[in-house]
């Protein structure tokens, strides 16, 4: 027979295992790499905006500050899309990049990109910034021969202007002045609170 100690003891546990259940299952769900959409692409398909949203994510992900996903960069590109693509039989090279990228995360992982978990989608990115990268330009004119952009470096740059367009990072992250007085080239960044300007 069970002491009073023993059946406290016992009930606590379960008290308690009632209680983190539910907030252990939650932080497992939001972990989970196969979340599903909670946007409609007007672009893309379901599994193309899983790859742009786990790209982007992975490139921007939530820190102190908000990430990719917190200010709607996928659905950015995914608008941007949709609005610049001709309709066409002809994939597109967005298209053809997003192929390929899953392609190449199948062939070293077994699954599509937005199926890996962050350290494996690191280790693909980490291959991808060895790409040759933009040669020097002056005043706009490259110098040298240019190597072609890639779609790896294509999609980076949509997502950090997306990103840096934003208004809650060009009013909140960023430092905000609609409506700057005089320039000053020559100002410390702890004088305006250690934040870049927006503008």
């Amino acid at each position: 027979m069970l002491d009073r100690r023993e059946v406290l003891r016992r009930i606590s546990w379960l008290a308690g295992g009632a209680l983190v259940a539910p907030s252990v299952l939650g932080l497992m769900q939001s972990c989970s790499p196969d979340r599903e959409l909670d946007w409609a692409p007007a672009y893309f398909s379901d599994d193309e905006a899983r790859f742009v949203t786990a790209y982007v994510d992975t490139l921007l992900p939530t820190t102190d500050t908000p990430g990719g996903l917190d200010v709607g960069v996928d659905r950015f590109i995914d608008k941007v899309m949709a609005a610049t693509t001709p309709a066409g039989d002809q994939p597109s090279p967005m298209r053809t990049g997003i192929l390929t990228f899953d392609d190449d995360a199948r062939t070293r992982f077994g699954k599509v990109f937005h199926e890996l978990e962050a350290d494996q989608r690191g280790q693909l990115f980490s291959e991808a910034e060895k790409a040759p990268r933009y040669q020097p330009a002056v005043w706009g004119t490259a110098v040298g021969e240019q190597p072609p952009v890639g779609f790896y470096r294509s999609l980076k740059s949509m997502a950090l202007w997306g990103f840096l367009s934003s208004e809650v990072i060009g009013t909140e992250v960023l430092n905000y002045d609609p409506a700057p007085g005089e320039y000053n080239g020559d100002l410390p960044l702890s004088s305006v609170g250690g934040r870049s300007w927006s503008l």
